[in-house]
């Protein structure tokens, strides 16, 4: 079992300040009529969340293939409804460049969909699609 931390101290109006308690830290924030923000919104940062573990766990996870990975790209784009006051809906869009064949590509991609981040979000019932596209690789 591990064990997470997260620490959040009020800056000023509504920046935040997060720390991991380890030496990573970041500001959340959000925009009012008089800024446009410091940071992410905390919502934001929850798919950005997403978007980076996916992509840490396809690159671990091709490694562990002996994928030779190129190139990763990774897009989310999520839909919060005013009905539900939170996210809803996510889509990703999915560039991956890499000398291996499609159906190694899928497994790596299958193997992927385990990523902490996105069970939690499947977890809560969020929608999840994914669109996944080769880059050519120039040699």
């Amino acid at each position: 079992m591990a064990k997470l931390c997260a620490n959040a101290q009020l800056i000023q109006d509504y920046k935040i300040a997060l720390d991991d308690g380890r030496a990573h830290a970041l500001i959340v924030d959000l925009a009012s009529d008089n800024s446009e923000g410091f940071g992410p919104t905390s919502l934001e940062l929850c798919v950005m969340s997403h978007a980076g573990c996916y992509a840490a766990i396809f690159a671990l996870t091709a490694a562990k293939m002996r994928i030779p990975l190129k190139g990763l790209e990774v897009k989310v784009e999520a839909l919060k409804t005013d009905a539900a006051g939170t996210i809803t809906e996510e889509a990703f869009d999915i560039v991956v460049e890499a000398d291996a064949p499609e159906n190694r590509i899928k497994r790596c991609h299958e193997l992927t969909l385990n990523c902490p981040v996105g069970l939690i979000f499947e977890k809560a019932g969020i929608k999840i699609t994914y669109n996944m596209k080769r880059m050519e690789t120039n040699e």
